[in-house]
């Protein structure tokens, strides 16, 4: 019986050579996948991209292995939406998700999506998740009903919890007294209901342990899987608020805690790498690092830095949406490679399904196919490629094509003119409005302070006719246009 499997396999391997003139080793040796989505951190946090006081060595040496991004953006500046986005390649908003839930909401990701998990399970991948999930919290809408075999974490943001800034749990008339359940640490597997009991996330000093404990079970995972493909979503709840490293890594960074935790993210990345090598599935196997949307800015020292660019998290400006990138993938992405293309986190959906020719979702998606630019061939669409920035549930607030973006009337919050907190407590949002169109030259004005619309009215032109293609597929709250192609859950 074995001996005929066996043949079956190689007969199957030789018919898929001659029709698709694939080599042996494509056709045998799936590549593994690891997908680290970090938490805030903004594009200014890694010492590759330029931070300032600690060294991110292992990440540094990710990139140095890999490809570094310089151009990479999450499609929506909040938690809830860009992992709606990164799973399903799509806008978040054409797949019902926006904003960030809360443990009350009934909402989450429709089942009937298809993930990155859902989508390598059909080619025999091993599916695994750690961390953050922040897609559904019901039983309905956890990662084991969409594509993992397996998880362990926070299902959703690690500030959601009854404890008040300074560590203290809260009582009655206090602020967050009441308003949030007890933290569930929740570790399941598909097919089971959920535990009867949970671990509970009660202290500072219990989130201090969330590193190490998701990087020891994605090791675990790796280790258990290592002879068949696998997918990996470690998706670690910091450096959001509150954050905390383990005593390990406290006061190493000699830069207070927001530098301390990164050194711990640095030594987690740094654990997956070493163990890949031990167990020499290194060379075959992806690996992304990126982050989920920009900085919580008035968190002040215990937020992250956007590199300069305008706004944070919670905005369409670029220090709300652009993030760093690194892919590493020894078999096909040359070492040391830097690409300036415009890509997105909805893009590594179609990518993964090109490399392991895993059919698409037949519903319709917004990421490219970006491997001929991972792999050092110019590829003009990225260049061509219009780019929509939506915001709460349907407000398109702007449009991009290549270095041009054009910001639409709309408010939103915005870290300016205002001072941000101190030691793990918030400053206030003010308030910011643009009032009319605005055009932006990124190439030359990165931090988006110099509007050219009356220098380039056919570029304004341009993009203002993307804008009503946006809000033709996918509508506009802002200027009550309903589109046609949104699912909502």
């Amino acid at each position: 019986m074995k001996t005929s499997m066996n043949f079956k396999i190689i007969l199957t391997a030789l018919v898929i050579l001659a029709s698709d003139k694939l080599t042996l080793a494509q056709v045998t040796a799936q590549p593994n996948v690891i997908i680290v989505f970090m938490d805030d951190m903004g594009l200014g946090d890694l010492s590759c991209y330029g931070a300032v006081g600690y060294k991110t060595s292992n990440i540094d040496k990710l990139a140095s292995e890999g490809m570094r991004l310089t151009n990479f953006h999450s499609p929506q500046g909040t938690c809830t939406a860009s992992r709606a986005a990164l799973l399903t390649g799509c806008y978040p908003n054409r797949v019902g998700m926006h904003g960030a839930f809360g443990p009350n909401d009934a909402l989450g990701l429709n089942p009937n999506e298809i993930t990155i998990a859902d989508m390598l399970k059909v080619k025999g991948y091993k599916t695994g998740m750690v961390g953050k999930w922040h897609l559904g919290n019901k039983p309905a809408y956890l990662p084991t009903v969409q594509g993992f075999d397996e998880y362990l974490g926070l299902p959703y943001s690690n500030d959601m919890w009854a404890v008040n800034f300074d560590g203290t749990t809260a009582v009655p008339g206090q602020p967050r007294y009441g308003s949030y359940p007890p933290l569930p640490l929740l570790d399941i597997r598909a097919g089971q209901n959920l535990p009867d009991t949970a671990r509970i996330v009660q202290t500072l000093d219990d989130q201090s342990k969330l590193i190490g404990t998701y990087t020891d079970r994605a090791v675990k995972f790796i280790k258990e899987n290592r002879k068949t493909p696998f997918f990996l979503y470690l998706a670690h709840s910091m450096p959001h608020v509150p954050i905390r490293a383990s005593a390990a890594f406290l006061g190493k960074s000699g830069t207070g805690m927001y530098g301390d935790v990164m050194l711990e993210i640095d030594w987690s990345v740094g654990q997956i790498m070493k163990t890949l090598n031990k167990l020499k599935i290194n060379d075959n196997t992806i690996i992304v690092f990126t982050s989920d949307n920009g900085p919580w800015l008035n968190f002040g020292n215990h937020g992250g830095s956007t590199a300069g660019l305008r706004e944070g998290k919670g905005t369409s400006w670029e220090g709300g949406t652009h993030i760093p990138g690194i892919i590493r993938w020894p078999a096909k992405i040359k070492a040391g490679s830097v690409s300036n293309a415009f890509m997105s986190t909805i893009d590594i959906l179609p990518t993964l399904s090109a490399i392991t020719r895993a059919p698409l979702p037949q519903k319709k998606i917004d990421g490219l196919n970006v491997l001929d630019a991972l792999t050092g061939k110019e590829l003009a669409t990225l260049s061509d490629r219009p780019f929509y920035y939506y915001y709460n549930q349907n407000d398109l607030e702007a449009v991009r094509k290549g270095h041009w973006k054009l910001i639409l009337p709309h408010k939103y919050r915005s870290y300016e003119d205002v001072l941000p907190g101190k030691d793990g407590f918030p400053g206030p949002y003010g308030e910011g409005e643009q009032h009319n169109l605005a055009l932006f030259d990124l190439r030359r004005d990165p931090g988006e302070r110099y509007d050219v619309k009356e220098m380039f009215p056919d570029i304004l032109k341009q993009l203002e006719a993307l804008a009503e293609e946006a809000r033709t597929d996918l509508g506009d709250n802002l200027t009550s246009r309903g589109g046609a192609n949104r699912r909502l859950p």
